[in-house]
């Protein structure tokens, strides 16, 4: 052990991190957010968890960081900035391309920030000897409460953390560990009465300021829901055929954004025509989107958002995409080339 002082333990992992590329870091206690457990458990009894049973089946472990690993003292969170450089809201316009959620544009932040996060999390242990647990986004983690208590900024009314300092265009990281570091001051909400986050969705997903109805969400419904998605909601859909960055894109402390400094976020995936995405099999949808964390929705649920695209784009031309695949094997996409071809007659 090099480090013992934990201030000055505190102060060399803040150095690290930044050196290591994140943008800013914050560290609470594990039961820094003792309401998180009741906010889930209310959104999980309205059933505003839609079809993600995973919320439900770990929620205890997700409404307690002390209860997932009893042995942390220190919760570090960690943010990462991957701000675009274009205007995200121009290729609604283009009906007849797709529409991909910006952080999808290029490397899947997944493997980029867990990769961070590793080389951080192996200097503290060679460091310290301490014990530690990674976490980005794919375990029962609460990374926005946590974060907030934290001190890197606050969840705003659409439920996303933003800061005075990054705006929200930013992925979370967390290490949990055995020493017990100094502790920051968690961070003030300050929206004020502004509304433009609530205003700039497409669905009316936000059933209240600071609330979220999942089933309404288009990121929930193009990633996370199987099956056809309910047809009143389909036309409100647009060209967006993967995630929605309409709230973050209205949120006025975006003036304060940096620049990404991760390259792997720049953008790859672009706007590509419907037509073309429309006519990809499994292999070709593996292909294209290697490395991405489109990848992870499968071909079949893609192409059944492509083809709602494709009804939604008014261009007559497009009818007999839809109309081939109105026999696919997976009735969702039956379905949706089915409904986007009514809508194009």
């Amino acid at each position: 052990m090099t480090l013992q002082d934990p201030a000055a333990t505190k102060a060399a992992l803040h150095a690290r991190a930044i050196e290591e590329g994140f943008s800013v870091m914050g560290i609470c206690a594990p039961d820094a957010v003792p309401e998180a457990a009741g906010r889930l458990r209310a959104f999980l009894e309205a059933g505003r968890h839609g079809q993600m049973g995973w919320m439900a089946e770990r929620e205890g472990w997700r409404g307690s960081a002390a209860a997932l690993w009893p042995e942390a003292r220190s919760v570090v969170m960690l943010a990462e900035v991957y701000t675009p450089d274009t205007d995200l809201r121009a290729v609604l316009a283009q009906r007849d391309r797709a529409a991909i959620s910006v952080y999808a544009q290029g490397k899947d932040y997944h493997d980029l920030v867990k990769r961070r996060l590793k080389r951080l999390g192996r200097w503290l242990v060679a460091e310290t000897g301490a014990g530690i647990k990674v976490f980005v986004d794919t375990a029962p983690v609460m990374e926005k409460p946590l974060a907030q208590a934290a001190g890197l900024g606050w969840q705003g009314k659409h439920t996303n953390l933003l800061s005075r300092d990054l705006g929200n265009w930013f992925f979370l990281g967390a290490i949990f560990t055995t020493l017990d570091l100094p502790k920051d001051e968690p961070a003030r909400e300050n929206c004020g009465s502004c509304r433009a986050c609530l205003d700039a969705c497409p669905t009316a997903a936000f059933p209240a300021p600071f609330q979220l109805d999942a089933r309404r969400c288009i990121s929930y419904l193009t990633i996370e829901h199987r099956g056809p998605v309910a047809e009143d909601l389909r036309p409100l859909l647009g060209n967006r055929i993967y995630g929605c960055d309409d709230c973050l894109a209205a949120c006025p402390w975006n003036k304060f954004a940096v620049a990404a400094r991760e390259i792997g976020y720049a953008a790859k995936v672009g706007a590509p025509p419907l037509e073309e995405l429309a006519r990809l099999d499994d292999a070709a949808f593996r292909e294209r989107f290697a490395g991405s964390p489109i990848k992870r929705i499968g071909r079949d649920r893609f192409v059944r958002n492509v083809l709602y695209a494709i009804g939604n784009s008014g261009e007559a031309r497009l009818r007999h995409v839809a109309e081939a695949l109105a026999a696919d094997p997976d009735e969702a996409v039956a379905d949706a080339a089915r409904w986007a071809a009514a809508r194009l007659a």
